[in-house]
């Protein structure tokens, strides 16, 4: 995998999390900078977590499906493709507030850390049969995740929800695309 397709890949995965924080940046009266950071380096730390862990996950088997590897990358980022292109289409209804301003409101903002960094652990596990650098991969996809969330949740008060929903569109067409690539390289290569 080159650095275009691990940067599309680390802009796809942050997507959930951009749709999130304007979603619920849309709450926040007067978003300040300094929290909008928190919450992107929250957000980002675990979104790096999560691809070593499916990492680890999927190396454990991967001798064992060296031979149809790239038809389980290509389900798993198809169908998780599509699980965010539906996701798009759903309204979230009443959202809480993301910043981290009691103990309540910071569960509720890490549940949604990890929430949306489970596509990561997802896109971890496939990365693992594709022998990629997992702690470059990791960090493309965290520093995206943490850029993406701190726009986010500046810019939520402003655009509203709608850019949020069409981002996480974009998000899962580009896993769809980067799924569709995977296999068609290895059976066409």
């Amino acid at each position: 995998m080159n650095i275009i397709t691990l940067s599309v890949l680390s802009l796809a995965m942050s997507t959930d999390a951009f749709a999130a924080s304007i979603t619920k940046g849309c709450t926040l009266k007067t978003p300040r900078i300094l929290s909008a950071i928190k919450l992107g380096l929250l957000f980002g730390c675990i979104e790096a977590i999560a691809p070593i862990i499916g990492w680890f996950i999927g190396s454990a088997g991967a001798d064992y499906v060296e031979a149809f590897d790239h038809w389980i990358a290509f389900v798993l980022l198809v169908g998780l493709g599509v699980h965010m292109l539906l996701e798009s289409r759903k309204d979230d209804g009443n959202e809480e507030e993301l910043a981290p301003n009691n103990k309540r409101s910071f569960i509720a903002t890490l549940l949604t850390a990890v929430g949306t960094s489970i596509d990561a652990m997802t896109v971890g596990i496939s990365l693992a049969f594709m022998k990629v650098n997992i702690y470059l991969a990791a960090a493309m996809i965290g520093l995206a995740t943490t850029t993406m969330v701190t726009i986010g949740s500046l810019l939520g008060n402003v655009m509203s929800g709608w850019v949020g929903k069409k981002a996480e569109a974009i998000g899962g067409i580009a896993l769809i695309l980067i799924g569709c690539g995977i296999l068609y390289s290895h059976t066409h290569a």
